[in-house]
């Protein structure tokens, strides 16, 4: 285990309307605000999203269950931002349910939303932290400065 302590900069409100890729304009929205590291909330619709379920084995590196999400959804989640030198990296986990079945999986790329999408961002002050390649973990890992 490893941690530093900071505090919290700016607070962003944003909304996502109905078509609009979440992760693509998320993206946007931290290098536009010049975004290092943060933690964010979302609640609204998804309408499409590749997504992780897990591993196949608890092997590391590990190797992903990808899933295509498809049609309405609600969604739930919450989510980690750093860079990897200049590119942000984001990190998130939502569980999206539809006529009463969930899915929990880790969001990964093709996001588009359903109807509206809003997200509560919180800046990360006062942290040295980054996201590079964790070789042996097959992932980028969380690492601080």
């Amino acid at each position: 285990m490893d941690y530093r302590t900071g505090s919290i900069g700016r607070v962003l409100t944003i909304r996502f309307d109905h078509g609009e890729d979440v992760l693509e304009g998320l993206k946007d929205v931290i290098m536009r605000e010049n975004i290092r590291s943060g933690w964010f909330q979302i609640i609204g619709g998804i309408a499409r999203a590749g997504v992780v379920t897990g591993p196949r084995e608890p092997v590391m590196p590990p190797d992903p269950v990808w899933r295509e999400l498809d049609g309405a959804h609600e969604v739930v989640g919450s989510g980690s931002i750093h860079r990897d030198g200049d590119q942000p990296l984001i990190h998130l986990h939502a569980a999206m349910g539809h006529h009463g079945e969930t899915l929990t999986a880790c969001i990964r790329k093709n996001t588009k939303v359903y109807l509206i999408l809003e997200i509560l961002l919180f800046e990360l002050v006062g942290i040295d932290a980054s996201r590079p390649w964790y070789e042996k973990g097959g992932f980028n890992r969380l690492t601080f400065t």
